[in-house]
């Protein structure tokens, strides 16, 4: 029933909202008529990106359109903030880049697993009916989430525009599925300059760096992956992509490390407690270049 229900609300809308909608995997617009499943026609596949300037809004409907309970997205109910004195205690903060991917509900299994909470910095161009699901999913988890960009581009080349466009997409769109309002970002490739900054303070976002690098972008060893970030010492976040699946492969065994070695697993507020991050400043590692190697 609610299939027929949103094929009818489908056929009823206005040539142009048709076509604006209707975007294929490769982005090209699907001819009226045309006999697909509607969740076919308005999926957008992680396999590629989206192209052309999709208005964040009209993403986010049909997202909320194909989640559990539509019409009408079911509220999601998160946990209280924890009260966790990371002074006091081995803390850890696990972030994840890039996502949400197919592999990110795995990850939130092992997570849940663990009792382990987690940072996760999203590019906006890859929400869709089945990572929409995942968000909200991680919100009503406990788990924390940051703004990526809207398609990962290096931020200090864009104009002031531009930039802006990348956070305020990102921020809509994840506004729009989750109900949540993100305070932090991560410059992608860890690229940030004054401009970033000025921008970043005027969305509200304070921008998250990193202590702990596992390289994992580029050795998609899990391994090797593992054994990087069971080495993180007490206080640090720690970069990770979820997009790779040698990453999640490597979530069972460094959640074990850290935890035989007493870490609590936190989200980068909880990490920071107390402390305000403020908007547009720079909290945990370096932006530069490290040991030659770019950073993701």
């Amino acid at each position: 029933m609610a299939l027929f229900r949103l094929r009818v609300l489908w056929l009823s809308f206005p040539l142009s909202l048709s076509l604006a909608l209707g975007l294929s995997a490769c982005g090209e617009v699907v001819a009226p008529g045309q006999k697909r499943y509607v969740d076919d026609i308005v999926r957008i596949r992680t396999s590629a990106p989206v192209r052309g300037n999709v208005d964040p809004r009209l993403l986010a409907a049909r997202v909320i359109a194909q989640q559990p309970g539509w019409p009408g997205a079911r509220p999601i109910v998160a946990p209280h903030r924890r009260s966790i004195r990371c002074e006091q205690i081995k803390c850890v903060a696990l972030t994840f880049d890039d996502g949400p991917f197919d592999y990110t509900g795995k990850v939130l299994d092992m997570l849940a697993e663990h009792h382990a909470k987690a940072t996760f910095f999203v590019v906006g161009h890859m929400v869709n009916a089945q990572t929409g699901f995942t968000l909200r999913r991680m919100v009503s988890e406990g788990h924390e989430l940051g703004n990526h960009s809207w398609d990962h581009p290096t931020l200090t080349a864009l104009s002031h525009e531009a930039l802006r466009g990348q956070l305020e997409r990102t921020q809509e769109v994840v506004r729009a599925v989750t109900g949540t309002t993100m305070r932090l970002m991560r410059p992608p490739y860890g690229a940030t300059d004054g401009k970033v900054a000025e921008e970043t303070a005027r969305a509200g976002l304070a921008q998250i760096m990193w202590d702990l690098d596992t390289l994992d972008w580029r050795d998609r060893d899990s391994a090797l992956v593992a054994r990087r970030a069971s080495a993180a010492p007490p206080g640090s976040v720690v970069l990770m992509h979820d997009i790779h699946k040698s990453t999640v492969e490597a979530v069972p065994r460094l959640l074990r490390e850290l935890d035989a070695k007493g870490y609590t697993f936190v989200t980068v507020s909880e990490l920071y407690g107390t402390r305000e991050l403020t908007p547009g400043k720079r909290y945990a590692g370096e932006a530069e270049e490290e040991n030659g190697t770019k950073r993701r």
